[in-house]
């Protein structure tokens, strides 16, 4: 493989992909490692183009268990059969688990979101763009069945809590926030919804900018539902 690899990069092809059988699995995984392995540690260049396996079967439970194998373990293009979700759905977690930075957190974009048919008088509440923190919020705002506005603040992927410990979240920055989204073009009130677990930002907030009512949420977001209904109207 690495003699043909040679050979064409000698007759002038420079975009290859190396190709390894998919079975026996075993020993294309010992093959592709062992090819890894010669162009990083040892700078065998002709080792080092993708690779791709074939791992197309009638079996869709077997070909999923064999392209999540070669997708840990290091091919860059796996061909299989199968369409359905339930296959692809494995092999797409697969990839995105794999090749997240796990020293990265997760991040939405700091927006303003509309979840639901929202109004003029439509709640606003206020989150971090960590993004476990947001999909929880989206998430029980749609429980709720009350179309709300959500301004995403910034905060480097933080959670609520870790945020306001590494000083990623603050009032001002919320009302700065709120204020580049346009949010008070979007609601004829003036009341905002703030994190039940940063109850100390409501006076300031209130104090700096047009959101003179603020009202403190729940400390978790299962709580979301019950406070709308009970709190807004």
């Amino acid at each position: 493989l690495a003699d043909l690899a040679n050979s064409a990069k000698e007759a002038g092809v420079e975009d290859l992909v190396l190709s390894f059988e998919g079975s026996p699995a075993g020993k294309s995984v010992r093959e592709i490692t062992t090819a890894r392995r010669a162009a990083l540690k040892k700078g065998f260049r002709a080792l080092g183009y993708p690779a791709m396996v074939d791992v197309a079967c009638d079996d869709p439970v077997r070909e999923t268990s064999l392209a999540t194998t070669f997708i840990a373990k290091y091919a860059s293009i796996v061909v299989i059969n199968g369409l359905d979700g339930g296959e692809l759905i494995p092999l797409l977690t697969a990839i995105q688990n794999i090749y997240t930075d796990p020293q990265v957190p997760n991040t939405v974009e700091a927006k303003l979101y509309e979840v639901g048919d929202v109004t003029d008088t439509s709640p606003v509440l206020f989150t971090t763009n960590f993004a476990l923190t947001y999909f929880s919020v989206e998430g029980e705002v749609e429980r709720s069945k009350v179309p709300c506005y959500i301004s995403v603040v910034d905060t480097e992927g933080l959670g609520v809590l870790n945020a306001y410990a590494g000083d990623k979240i603050s009032p001002e920055k919320v009302v700065k926030t709120i204020e580049a989204q346009k949010v008070a073009e979007k609601v004829k009130h003036r009341k905002l919804i703030i994190p039940g677990l940063l109850p100390s930002f409501r006076a300031e907030i209130a104090e700096t900018s047009e959101w003179k009512e603020i009202l403190i949420g729940p400390e978790s977001a299962t709580g979301i539902p019950k406070f709308l209904t009970e709190n807004w109207n």
